[in-house]
């Protein structure tokens, strides 16, 4: 359910954060995360690289539960209705950007220090999966990586999700599997040349139902360039009836050639008379499944790919709300990336 948002201005702390970054290496004060070698050759243009390091968190202990919408980093407000609704605090807080955005380091930085792990999902709706594998935006790819790795905090990156999807302007009918891998590979690539060490690379598809039919694995980039596989998926009036059909078949031929962890990177059960025993079989589900977590779309939106309204938010009756909290307890989802 990507949602494409007006690119934003620079802001002044983007642009005081680029100048500083400069006068270090001019001042020789570039480091290193790898190897106990020196700073960055001059002339190479790699950015200084991030002092965090996502690896430790890349095998998660537990089950998370996240929360995501259209609002940026700052509106925290969905962070704290959710907290109210679901009865913890979530462990994910996702958002989506469009291609072309600088990076909200601030904001970015508010969430991790107030205990969620910033999830971006990176639209890329005015310019074609094509043009980014051939190099046209690596000016805008540079500039990314170097403010996402100044952020000096773990990230969640999911690029160009549901990339098998038809309402997509990266999906099937406007782009093919080979352009999404190659353009994810030149980001990819991008990211480890500048020396970016704080990047949790999520592969997101919509799971495989009778909208989306692609096959999955020719988008697959390789485990190389994957951390998570996140699935995106809802209970609703079409293919949404039970987690055994939902999502087990997309999980079963995503086994077939990955064996990375598992994110239901974007749910919801639409209010209907089945949305009690909706959220129980979700979690029940999901937790047999052994997925490392769940991020919970919480607004009223149309149904992914057509236009009608539905209510996906947790407290559209006390039975959902009751539903919701005693299951993710019950089912254990709720854990810290704070603690790796």
């Amino acid at each position: 359910m990507a949602i494409p948002r007006r690119r934003s201005r620079v802001t002044v702390a983007a642009i005081l954060m680029i100048a500083v970054s400069f006068l270090a290496d001019a001042c020789g004060g570039t480091g290193s995360t790898g190897g106990g070698g020196g700073g960055a050759k001059a002339g190479t243009g790699a950015a200084r690289s991030a002092h965090y390091q996502v690896t430790p968190l890349l095998r998660p202990s537990g089950r998370a539960l996240g929360v995501v919408n259209d609002k940026t980093p700052w509106q925290y407000d969905i962070v704290t209705t959710f907290a109210e609704e679901a009865g913890r605090t979530p462990d994910i807080r996702e958002y989506y950007s469009s291609w072309g955005d600088d990076f909200d380091t601030e904001g970015n930085a508010f969430l991790w220090q107030h205990g969620q792990l910033p999830m971006m999902a990176l639209v890329p709706s005015d310019t074609s999966l094509a043009d980014i594998g051939k190099g046209a935006d690596d000016a805008y790819v540079r500039r990314l990586a170097d403010q996402i790795a100044a952020y000096d905090g773990p990230l969640a990156l999911s690029f160009a999700g549901e990339m098998n999807g038809p309402w997509n302007s990266w999906g099937p009918g406007h782009a093919k599997p080979a352009e999404f891998v190659a353009a994810w590979k030149h980001v990819h690539g991008i990211f480890a040349a500048r020396g970016v060490t704080n990047v949790i690379w999520v592969w997101t598809p919509h799971v495989v139902d009778s909208g989306t039919t692609a096959k999955l694995r020719p988008y697959y980039p390789g485990s190389a360039y994957v951390d998570w596989v996140g699935l995106i998926g809802y209970y609703g009036p079409i293919d949404g009836v039970a987690f055994s059909s939902l999502f087990a078949p997309t999980l079963h031929e995503i086994a077939g050639f990955s064996g990375k962890p598992v994110l239901i990177a974007e749910t919801g059960v639409a209010q209907s008379a089945g949305k009690e025993a909706h959220i129980r079989d979700l979690f029940q589900g999901a937790a047999k499944a052994g997925v490392i977590g769940l991020v919970w779309y919480d607004q009223r939106k149309d149904w992914p790919g057509g236009k009608q309204l539905m209510d996906w938010r947790i407290k559209t009756s006390v039975a959902a709300l009751a539903a919701f909290q005693v299951e993710s307890s019950r089912n254990r989802f709720g854990h810290s990336f704070k603690s790796g």
